[in-house]
């Protein structure tokens, strides 16, 4: 059972609220974290793992945005991998391997959550399921690669009780 394969792992997420235009609910940090886990259950992720969330507005995740991807928008999450083909960086104190960072618009992720008709709280967790996906190597450029990609968000989700509602 793949849910076994990290049971003696650790996940250490690390998340920071650094945007003051959204209240964070109860209960949204440990969703995050919930996310993080099980995307790396689902990939059967091997060894101690730490991951950076960070909750910004749209001005900062514009300014990200334009300075690491030359496009001048906002969007509402960004990936920042700290590995390659699955070789990361490890934390000398911790010998966690070091995922990357995962950077969410929470402002864009209420406008989303209303435009789809579900909850602030699924559109983050589903934007950190896609960035941990980014973190860990997938990409969505091709349409092959795109339905992986999808099929692995919504398996995911539909794990940890937030499937889609059609």
């Amino acid at each position: 059972m793949m849910m076994m394969a990290m049971a003696n792992d650790k996940v250490k997420v690390i998340i920071t609220d650094s945007q003051k235009k959204v209240r964070i609910p109860t209960g949204l940090r440990m969703l995050v974290r919930r996310a993080c886990i099980a995307t790396l259950r689902e990939e059967d992720f091997k060894g101690n793992a730490e991951v950076n969330v960070t909750f910004v507005d749209d001005e900062k995740i514009r300014s990200l945005n334009s300075e690491f991807r030359n496009i001048d928008s906002a969007t509402d999450v960004l990936s920042f991998p700290m590995g390659e083909d699955g070789v990361y960086d490890v934390n000398p104190d911790t010998g966690a391997k070091i995922l990357g960072d995962v950077v969410i618009s929470l402002e864009r992720a209420v406008r989303q959550a209303q435009d789809f008709g579900h909850s602030m709280e699924r559109e983050v967790c589903y934007l950190t399921v896609h960035s941990m996906l980014h973190l860990l190597g997938y990409d969505h450029m091709e349409p092959k690669e795109k339905s992986i990609m999808r099929k692995k968000e919504e398996t995911v989700m539909t794990r940890i009780g937030l499937e889609r509602r059609l």
